[in-house]
């Protein structure tokens, strides 16, 4: 059992003999940050250097001037390898000494912008959010300021967007990185079931095998591992090559029970029930026919190729007393694990919180509208579920006055695309978050909508078909998860030591700590 399960119970009251003859060793996964470069040669960049092989005499000059590496020569300068333009900081080394377009004695270089720049992404995650993405995947740093990266906000002008924080001057306490703590606990009612603590204060959203293949999955599973944090399996079903993760994982009982066995449930220390997911309240899931393959229909106990539907709601749920016994019969199978209640954000989703914790649950799962993936229709992510920044104070303020708020732990999805994000949602009322999107991005997502179509994503990761999944190795996959982790940890261990804050806890509803642009606008019109 994980160093970080504290069980107050026996052994054999919480697995059964046959399973736990089976146990498969748990497997171990370090969290060194190592190079994990792009899948691709030519990956998308911000800029495009572009070289006249007619005038260039090969001197090496620009592979001399550039700290980048941007370009590679020969043994003995007989050719150049293709620029490396995802390296290249732009004209930002003009003000450096070392840009290599006006150092080229022959002006055999020229700069432009990739037009891609204009194509990539969205409102929300906006080309540039995404390349920084890259970069933390690839090296396990959030990236410079030399790369013109903005990496903290997007371009929707709403919800985190208009959020910011307000630093002070000089920290109130000077702090030192290893003085500051960002784990959380996850079972704050002591009520003799695992006491879980993670050391970062995010896990891994569920993905189902069917919406993504089983190497994104893997991948999760083994960035979990090595964070000591959890990854989810979604409602598809709980593939036995998981088996080996089974203490960082969380095994969702969603309204379709698809692969929902009490053997599965028996396996891992988190159960979530999910009725609903904020991209798509009130509609359900929906899985294709063409990614319902023979390996997804035999997980999922269908039939192939056929259409797959999650209803909703649950259609033996319809009161707060339906979800306690659903909740009871978990507890009853597994005597150790934990129980998560993932909600979307109706009008109402503070009385659904309280209501859930009257339940039972430990863990309340607030998925917000701005989630989903390609899969989740437009129509119902933009205009149906609260926006979670407005969702998260709303259940924090009412748990705390019901005084219920210690003895539960909140956490929040929809949308969390950052460090920042992590950090404001904290800062709202949450204990954490639970992140997917950003996970996929690390692993080369250009956030093209195809997740449900076809073979599904052309980049290999949302996709139930052998051949495309077969081109992410695992070791890389899982690389890129832990170094993004890695970088996402140290920004947010700096905002709170901007802040003076020893631990993420610290952060936990301090929203006066934030302030939204729209009303500080308000106030300069005013002044003025």
């Amino acid at each position: 059992m994980a160093d970080f399960l504290e069980i107050d119970c026996k052994l054999e009251d919480i697995i059964p003999e046959k399973t736990r003859k089976t146990r498969t060793p748990q497997f171990k996964q370090a969290r060194t940050v190592r190079p994990a470069p792009p899948r691709y040669r030519n990956e998308i960049s911000k800029y495009i250097i572009l070289r006249n092989e007619e005038l260039c005499l090969k001197c090496g000059k620009c592979v001399e001037i550039c700290p980048q590496g941007v370009h590679v020569k020969s043994l003995g300068y007989k050719y150049f390898a293709q620029p490396h333009s995802h390296l290249c900081f732009g004209p930002v080394c003009e003000k450096k000494g070392c840009y290599c377009i006006t150092a080229c004695p022959q002006g055999a270089l020229r700069i432009q912008e990739n037009p891609m720049m204009k194509a990539l992404g969205d409102y929300r995650w906006p080309a540039e959010m995404i390349l920084a993405t890259w970069k933390m995947a690839e090296n396990g740093e959030c990236p410079s300021e030399d790369y013109g990266y903005d990496f903290e906000t997007g371009k929707s002008e709403g919800g985190f967007d208009r959020i910011r924080f307000k630093f002070p001057d000089r920290p109130p306490v000077e702090l030192k990185d290893e003085e500051i703590d960002t784990s959380i606990e996850l079972n704050r009612r002591h009520d003799g079931r695992a006491r879980i603590r993670i050391d970062v204060p995010w896990y891994g959203g569920g993905m189902s095998f069917g919406s993504v293949s089983n190497t994104t999955q893997l991948s999760k599973a083994r960035a979990a591992v090595a964070w000591n944090t959890f990854s989810c399996t979604g409602e598809g079903g709980f593939m036995e090559r998981m088996r080996p993760y089974d203490d960082h994982m969380i095994t969702q009982v969603a309204t379709g029970l698809f692969g929902v066995r009490e053997e599965t449930i028996q396996r891992v220390p988190i159960v979530e029930f999910k009725y609903a997911q904020g991209a798509k309240p009130g509609l359900g899931g929906h899985l294709l026919g063409d990614k319902n393959t023979q390996a997804v229909a035999k997980m999922r106990e269908t039939v192939i190729g056929i259409s797959l539907f999650s209803p909703f709601p649950f259609h033996s749920v319809y009161s707060i007393e339906d979800h306690q016994k659903h909740i009871d019969w978990v507890k009853h199978i597994n005597r150790r694990a934990l129980i998560s209640t993932k909600v979307s954000t109706p009008n109402d989703v503070d009385m659904v919180a309280v209501g859930s914790y009257s339940a039972g649950t430990h863990i309340i799962h607030l998925d917000g509208g701005y989630g989903g993936t390609g899969a989740a229709p437009d129509i119902a992510k933009k205009n149906i579920a609260m926006p979670i920044e407005y969702a998260i104070p709303k259940v924090h303020n009412f748990l705390m006055a019901e005084g219920a708020r210690e003895q539960v732990t909140l956490v929040a999805s929809g949308g969390i695309r950052n460090p920042y994000d992590v950090a404001k949602a904290i800062a709202l009322g949450a204990d954490g978050v639970v992140i997917g999107t950003v996970e996929m991005v690390a692993l080369g997502c250009v956030r093209c909508n195809r997740c449900s179509a076809g073979r599904g994503c052309p980049r290999c990761i949302a996709t139930t078909d052998k051949t495309l999944a077969a081109k992410i190795d695992l070791e890389w996959g899982a690389q890129r998860l832990i170094n993004t982790y890695n970088a996402w940890r140290n920004e947010v261990v700096s905002i709170l030591r901007r802040l003076g804050l020893r631990s993420v806890s610290e952060l936990r509803g301090r929203s006066d700590l934030l302030m939204h642009l729209d009303y500080t606008n308000v106030v300069v019109e005013r002044e003025a």
